[in-house]
């Protein structure tokens, strides 16, 4: 955003920042908090401490002792997002897709070992494996509104087996290594807990590949479109219901959708999603109920 649509967002921002007053320790000085926000959303090619502080004329030491060492309390910042949301969603005019939820991660690529969580792992970012942190998010949209609500650190098993490296880093003794898809099913149970109900959820490949969130999300009676890979074992339901015996093996999804019956015996339907700022989408689609194989067994239902 540029300085001018900044300035005309100012008592919007400051309206939408004050209920999290109370979440900051240090009483005195919250109103960095508005400072950092403000330089978060501008137009700055840098959004490190330093850029940020000179453009809103502060002390760059003074912004960095506030992220540094004065505390917020982050169960409370999501605690009160989320209330906020659930009361907002019912408001909001409906439309074809409801609310709508998303899992996806975001990463950094970072130089040196003492940042929470980095080490040498694969970064969206830039696409490969480097070294840096990763964290798992959760968030949502109905119609134009768009709220990101929830966010955890991945603790890579390196970390979360030594305590005192992430004593030293800050990091609880209660933040222990959970797979990133428990991460995100953590998350979601957040949500329900403080009244948020998703008509659907999405993800891409690396959640979907894992067929515990999918078993997960099943329990939770949480509809979901997500993304899988073509190596994904399964098998097309047969007309009898009957679940594989347990020696069957599974097929890759590939395969699956091309070759067996229940694909091939019916047409394309073919839908056109609109988006904002990109043209239209159009998807072909065949749908199938198909039973899920892991490496403990075959999934309790279709």
């Amino acid at each position: 955003m540029t300085p001018a649509q900044l300035t005309a967002l100012g008592p919007k921002l400051t309206a939408a920042l004050r209920p999290f007053h109370d979440c900051c320790q240090q009483q005195r000085t919250r109103d960095h908090l508005h400072t950092y926000c403000r330089g978060l959303l501008s137009d700055l090619p840098r959004k490190s401490v330093e850029p940020i502080a000179l453009q809103a004329g502060t002390a760059v030491r003074t912004l960095q002792e506030f992220l540094r060492d004065h505390s917020w309390e982050d169960d409370a910042v999501c605690d009160l997002l989320h209330r906020q949301a659930a009361l907002r969603l019912p408001t909001l005019a409906d439309d074809d897709l409801g609310t709508v939820g998303l899992i996806d991660e975001t990463s950094a690529v970072k130089s040196g070992t003492q940042t929470p969580g980095v080490q040498r792992q694969y970064l969206g970012c830039v696409g490969k494996v480097a070294n840096g942190i990763v964290t798992v998010h959760v968030g949502l949209c109905k119609g134009r509104y768009k709220v990101l609500l929830d966010a955890d650190l991945y603790l890579p098993k390196s970390w979360h087996a030594d305590r005192q490296r992430c004593r030293q880093a800050g990091i609880p003794d209660h933040v222990v290594y959970r797979p990133k898809w428990q991460i995100a099913l953590e998350q979601l149970d957040r949500l329900r807990a403080h009244g948020i109900a998703l008509d659907w959820l999405t993800f891409d490949e690396e959640y979907g590949k894992r067929p515990d969130l999918i078993a997960g999300l099943d329990q939770r009676q949480q509809r979901f479109v997500g993304e899988v890979p073509r190596t994904f074992s399964c098998l097309a339901a047969v007309r009898s219901g009957r679940r594989p015996a347990a020696g069957t093996k599974g097929r890759p999804a590939e395969e699956v959708v091309r070759h067996s019956t229940a694909f091939r015996s019916q047409p394309w339907r073919v839908l056109r999603l609109q988006r904002e700022t990109l043209a239209d989408q159009v998807w072909r689609v065949k749908a199938a109920r198909v039973w899920l194989s892991s490496a403990t067994g075959w999934s309790a239902g279709t």
